[in-house]
């Protein structure tokens, strides 16, 4: 039981980075039905930014290396702003380079230039940061709390509470604010949100900038658990799209639910049998599309003729 109540402690904080990574993706797909399929570059790009934002804090250079002593709760607040300030630039650079030129166009030219702009990240990353891990000390120490026996290390906790805070911050906003009910408007039609009024082109700027972001939030997170390392994000955004899948890729609260499925049965499963962690996952995703294709709390999609 101790052994069960751990790794169910592990897949909800791993749930959570996964989760706001789907959100993500939900947030493109439902204004402009595309995605950004170098969302886990942009992970990457999240964390390394993160590391270089602590060490310039710390009074060091971006490529020296992290001490525990240079990371503390303030520059970690401070390497957060950092990180999710660039992150959204680069979602708005790469809206207007990479997706923006074949909205509407026939095709799956965004595909390829999506991928493509991921691809020039991580070889940047490689340029700048070398392609070794980099560890990120925790600013909460590395001392495990015991909860009911169970172990859990303190930045597993801080991964938890912060996705989920950002979830329930974001749902909130999407629903009880009007900046949140133009882009419900947008993700309706972007016909009629023009005609009411909205600006349409600053919402669909908007849906890739807090994409982006959450992707680099997500890699600031993940880092001191798996170290930062530029080969990290391809696995990380796949599992997230497969989260967004499972839980309904057009319902944002799919997405987090699906999030925290995963990391909840890749947890359990690995207690098992490690090399079946990534099997039982896309075995869910198979039955998942085979009984309910739209997602656990997708809604089916009607087109009128």
């Amino acid at each position: 039981m101790v052994a069960i109540l751990q790794a169910v402690l592990s897949g909800l904080a791993l749930g959570g980075v996964y989760a706001l990574v789907a959100l993500g993706f939900n947030i493109t797909h439902s204004t402009t039905k595309t995605f950004n399929f170098g969302q886990g570059e942009f992970l990457v790009a999240g964390a390394f930014v993160a590391v270089s934002g602590l060490l310039l804090l710390a009074g060091k250079g971006i490529t020296d290396p992290l001490n525990p002593d240079d990371v503390t709760l303030l520059r970690y607040a401070g390497s957060m702003v950092i990180s999710m300030v660039v992150l959204g630039l680069l979602g708005v650079l790469l809206y207007y380079t990479a997706v923006r030129p074949f909205v509407g166009q026939a095709g799956l030219a965004w595909v390829m230039s999506t991928i493509g702009f991921g691809i020039i990240i991580q070889n940047v990353a490689l340029a700048v940061w070398g392609p070794s891990a980099v560890v990120m000390p925790s600013p909460l120490g590395n001392d495990v709390i015991r909860v009911f026996g169970a172990g859990i290390l303190p930045q597993e906790i801080m991964v938890l509470v912060a996705s989920i805070a950002v979830m329930l911050c974001i749902d909130v906003v999407m629903r009880k604010t009007k900046i949140g009910k133009a882009v419900r408007a947008v993700a309706q039609s972007m016909d009629a949100a023009t005609l009411m009024g909205i600006n349409v082109s600053a919402i669909v700027v908007l849906a890739f900038v807090v994409s982006s972001s959450l992707a680099g939030l997500a890699g600031l997170l993940i880092a001191p658990i798996t170290t930062a390392s530029v080969y990290m994000g391809l696995t990380l955004a796949l599992k997230a799209f497969s989260a967004a899948i499972v839980g309904g890729l057009n319902n944002p609260r799919g997405c987090m639910l699906g999030g925290f499925l995963l990391g909840l049965l890749e947890a359990l499963v690995g207690l098992w049998h490690a090399e079946l962690r990534e099997i039982s996952i896309f075995m869910l995703i198979i039955l998942v599309l085979a009984l309910k294709p739209e997602g656990l709390l997708g809604q089916r999609q009607v087109e009128k003729v």
